[in-house]
């Protein structure tokens, strides 16, 4: 599939008569998507059932007959004010018990039936009117879930529908009472009727209950989703997307995506370098302009696996960011850089956001490909070369990489509820593994955690999971490659009990965590061949085969054949040489790549990504600052 460039774009900002002007110019600077109306809702429905769409019949039919193709957003990320009169109670509670108000956008309960109702009907009057319209081409489902802490909400619509969801799980409330131990501390409930969300409580609640409402959180995302997704597929052909986020774990993505055609999500990584990862001062400020060499990658590799293979970005950072804490500008040819390494991930498309900055409101600090006054900001100049080259390189096509990275959503939650020590985070431990990966100069894929088949990978891992499903514990029972599990795999049940028999339970490996440990920031396991273990350590017991030790003789990494447990979260260089060593016994060709510089195999070419703003070298070729360069793949 050939890879193409798009944008987006609010006709209903400005004046009718400029539409046409822009439309043009998008053309013009080699873009092929423009994605409109996802915000819009007051201006096509400014009272209850007072329809106007015909101000959006014409922007789309002078975006489309300019050439573009047109990407329909449901609004219902924005309910109007009137929606409020209608259903006072449809706005979420915060875990204090304050509403999240009207006045910015996303106030909304996923759970609230009248309000479902009214997202059902708008979606169902776009559909109908739009479906077969010759110029949309494209449906994205509304806009970043999860954005602003929006998927955990506390209201009575929440607790009514909790309620329900724990009657369907569990049946009787003397099921649910065994499933969660609730003979601790006299928690017994009678009726699922006594039971309400665990916030406010004195100490912290029962951690199988906080479990079970990120398990039903998650479960209100995809069912409101799957709401406008059952519309849209009576009406339209054309492919359903949704644009998620960042480090957005509140929710099961794959879960969603099952009701899509195509992930997409929304990428800024000068924005998310201060705002939502986790670095020493002086990488955020050799980074300060381009983002982290990983941070869009990772997400690149999960939305693929999100998406089946189909992905997009629908927002691409096109200069300073009007959200983060700081909001420096990108160096030059980062907007290049950004497009080509999406592309060499699979993207299929890369949208910028925005066609022109917005003068008024919340995000008029926010840079567009124009400035307010129309002139050139400068991502456009990078946009327009991006879409040249694009027209001299062939299409390319994603090859299996060699090795795989499993994440898990409902771990994310587990370990979010139940730490155990203060920095201990799902995501930012994944994160390290693939970070890992990736400075060892390797591409890699990511997996859902209820993944099958693992034979077309040599080297799969999977730290932190919370319990190692049937089909990936059947998958790693066949695998002939090399498995490095842990630290904290399979060590609860789903429920989010220590399971008997003790973890990690795999089988062939003759070893049990023992005991585990927190480590605080400025504390560490020391290994006898150098290197440590920061933040977490479990003491291993068994006839396992040891293969690294702590430096008090303690077991750090014991296997079984081509299966190994990893006891603790190394520090990154050791992470750095322990992943390298398990890759090149597999056969795997590892490399030490220069800090900012960053390599991914597509099926022909090779793709070097400089995010060091100096000029790196590495395999006989020189990469610019901020550049990006590929060559045929022999």
């Amino acid at each position: 599939m050939t890879q193409t460039l798009g944008v987006c774009y609010y006709p209903e900002h400005w004046p009718e008569a400029q539409w046409a002007e822009d439309a043009a110019r998008m053309v013009e600077t080699g873009l092929s998507w423009v994605r409109i109306g996802e915000f819009a809702w007051s201006r096509m429905e400014p009272s209850p059932d007072q329809l106007e769409l015909d101000w959006l019949d014409r922007a789309i039919a002078v975006l489309g007959t300019a050439g573009l193709k047109v990407i329909i957003g449901t609004p219902t990320a924005t309910p109007p004010r009137w929606m409020l009169d209608k259903h006072p109670d449809m706005l979420a509670v915060d875990a204090e018990g304050r509403p999240r108000k009207f006045g910015s956008r996303r106030h909304y309960s996923f759970s609230h039936e009248g309000y479902r109702a009214e997202c059902r009907r708008i979606v169902t009057i776009l559909a109908e009117r739009y479906g077969k319209n010759p110029h949309v081409a494209a449906w994205q489902t509304d806009n970043e879930y999860g954005c602003h802490d929006t998927v955990l909400s506390y209201a009575q619509s929440d607790t009514e529908a909790f309620r329900n969801w724990l009657a369907q799980k569990y049946q009787s409330p003397e099921a649910l009472n065994r499933a969660w131990g609730n003979i601790f501390w006299s928690m017994d409930y009678a009726s699922f009727d006594d039971i309400d969300l665990p916030n406010l409580t004195v100490t912290e609640a029962n951690p199988s209950h906080m479990l079970a409402y990120r398990r039903f959180a998650s479960d209100m995302v995809v069912a409101f989703n799957r709401i406008q997704t059952d519309v849209l597929r009576k009406y339209t052909d054309a492919p359903l997307i949704h644009n998620y986020m960042g480090r957005i774990t509140e929710f099961d993505h794959y879960a969603v995506g099952d009701d899509l055609d195509i992930a997409s999500w929304d990428s800024y990584p000068i924005g998310f370098l201060s705002d939502r990862l986790e670095g020493s001062a002086d990488h955020k400020a050799r980074f300060l302009r381009q983002g982290d060499p990983d941070m869009q990658a990772f997400h690149h590799d999960l939305y693929r696996a999100v998406g089946k293979g189909r992905w997009w970005v629908m927002e691409q950072q096109p200069g300073p960011v009007n959200w983060a804490p700081y909001n420096p500008a990108p160096l030059p040819g980062m907007m290049r850089l950004w497009a080509w390494e999406a592309f060499a991930h699979g993207a299929e498309t890369v949208c910028y956001f925005r066609w022109r900055q917005a003068p008024f409101a919340q995000e008029q600090m926010h840079a567009g490909l124009l400035r307010p006054d129309s002139a050139a900001a400068p991502a456009l100049a990078e946009a327009a070369t991006v879409a040249q080259e694009l027209q001299s390189l062939p299409a390319l096509h994603q090859a299996t990489a060699p090795v795989a990275l499993v994440f898990d959503y409902a771990s994310a939650w587990a370990w979010d509820v139940q730490p155990q020590g203060a920095d201990f985070d799902y995501f930012r431990l994944c994160f390290a593994f693939y970070r890992g990966l990736r400075q060892a100069g390797l591409s890699i894929d990511i997996l859902p955690p209820d993944t099958a088949d693992l034979s077309a990978y040599k080297l799969v891992l999977a730290p932190g999971l919370l319990s190692i499903s049937d089909p990936l514990k059947s998958a790693l029972g066949r695998f002939e490659g090399t498995a490095l599990i842990g630290p904290r795999s399979n060590s609860k049940t789903p429920e989010l009990e220590i399971p008997i028999p003790m973890p990690p339970a795999l089988d062939g490996l003759e070893t049990t965590v023992s005991l585990v440990e927190s480590l605080p920031p400025d504390c560490s396991v020391t290994l006898q061949d150098g290197g440590c273990f920061k933040h977490w350590f479990e003491h291993l017991e068994g006839s396992a085969d040891v293969v690294k030790r702590t430096s008090s003789g303690l077991p750090a990494l014991v296997r079984a054949g081509g299966l190994h447990y990893l006891a603790g979260w190394p520090d990154a260089e050791t992470l750095l040489s322990l992943l390298s060593e398990l890759a090149n016994a597999q056969g795997i060709t590892t490399t030490r790549l220069p800090e900012g510089l960053r390599i991914r195999d597509t099926a022909s070419h090779r793709f070097y990504i400089n995010y060091a703003p100096e000029p790196l070298s590495h395999d006989g070729h020189t990469i610019a600052p901020a550049d990006v360069l590929w060559v045929e793949r022999r």
